[in-house]
């Protein structure tokens, strides 16, 4: 694939995979509320390979977004996949007949799950693979409790060759360490912005251990008086909204790797060239004044 250095430059996720900071998330080339078929299946297939054109080498994704579609347009658009392209996909939840999230980590969902994005995706073996641990009542709230036996499963089939690596999602810093205790963990993902920061302490710990911390919803949970602050630097700054969150988590730490998601090419363009904002100190200063 295109060897082009985005803005952030890139990260060493494991000892086989670097990566761009600036990656893609693939949850939204699925229908409305990431469930049935896009309205624009060409649309989305455009936008992945315009992703990988421009440099991006870490996409983001999961075979319950659709369920399976995601994946499926893909492989459509990318396979047979280009040196360097690292998928990162997540395990721990399903979707009913309506598209309700649910959780699914029992040991058999899990290596059921782990079955169909190989599948889907056409690989023999996953790069990444994160457990989504799933509350059952917020889809985006993070559960407490032990994660011991369903990471344990996620580690057997690392062992069986089925998986390079293994994350964590929607996690707490206890959880992070419990899996940890069981296999290497090489990446975090959870919701974090400028508004809502309460994973700072784990992002700088993790960053002590050279390991990435993903955060999704860059622009999630903001109030209308955050946002107007949002929205007052991005006119100053000329650029878009999206474009000062994301230079901002750039900036927030270097372990810190993008993963936007949209189904535009125009959007994904800009979501791009909004990250080479170099934001000021006093500017930087003025956005952490609006955290929750």
């Amino acid at each position: 694939m295109t060897d082009v250095t985005l803005p952030g430059g890139n990260f060493k996720l494991a000892d086989d995979i670097t990566v761009n900071r600036m990656g893609y998330g693939a949850m939204q080339l699925a229908g409305p509320g990431v469930f049935g078929q896009p309205k624009d299946r060409d649309g989305a297939i455009a936008v992945l390979q315009r992703a990988v054109q421009m440099g991006v080498n870490h996409i983001d994704t999961s075979d319950f977004y659709g369920p399976h579609i995601t994946n499926q347009i893909i492989k459509e658009a990318l396979h047979p996949y280009p040196d360097g392209l690292t998928i990162v996909t997540k395990v721990g939840a399903k979707r009913d007949d309506t598209g309700n999230w649910l959780p699914a980590a029992s040991p058999d969902e899990l290596r059921q799950a782990v079955h169909d994005n190989l599948e889907n995706l056409g690989l023999d073996v996953l790069d990444v693979v994160n457990f989504r641990i799933h509350s059952g009542e917020d889809s985006h709230g993070v559960p407490h409790g032990s994660i011991a036996e369903p990471f344990s499963v996620l580690a057997e089939l690392q062992k069986q060759g089925l998986i390079r690596h293994l994350g964590i999602s929607t996690a707490t810093a206890e959880q992070v360490t419990e899996a940890q205790s069981i296999a290497p963990v090489v990446c975090v993902q959870n919701m974090y912005n400028i508004a809502n920061r309460n994973d700072d302490a784990l992002i700088d710990s993790l960053a002590a251990q050279g390991i990435a911390y993903v955060p999704y919803f860059p622009l999630g949970g903001f109030s209308p008086l955050q946002s107007e602050t949002l929205n007052s630097v991005a006119q100053r700054l000329g650029t878009s909204p999206m474009g000062i969150a994301l230079a901002w988590l750039l900036q927030r730490s270097p372990n810190i790797l993008l993963i936007p998601g949209t189904s535009s090419v125009e959007h994904l363009e800009e979501d791009v060239a909004g990250t080479a904002t170099q934001l000021p100190q006093d500017v930087i200063e003025e956005l952490n004044g609006i955290a929750g």
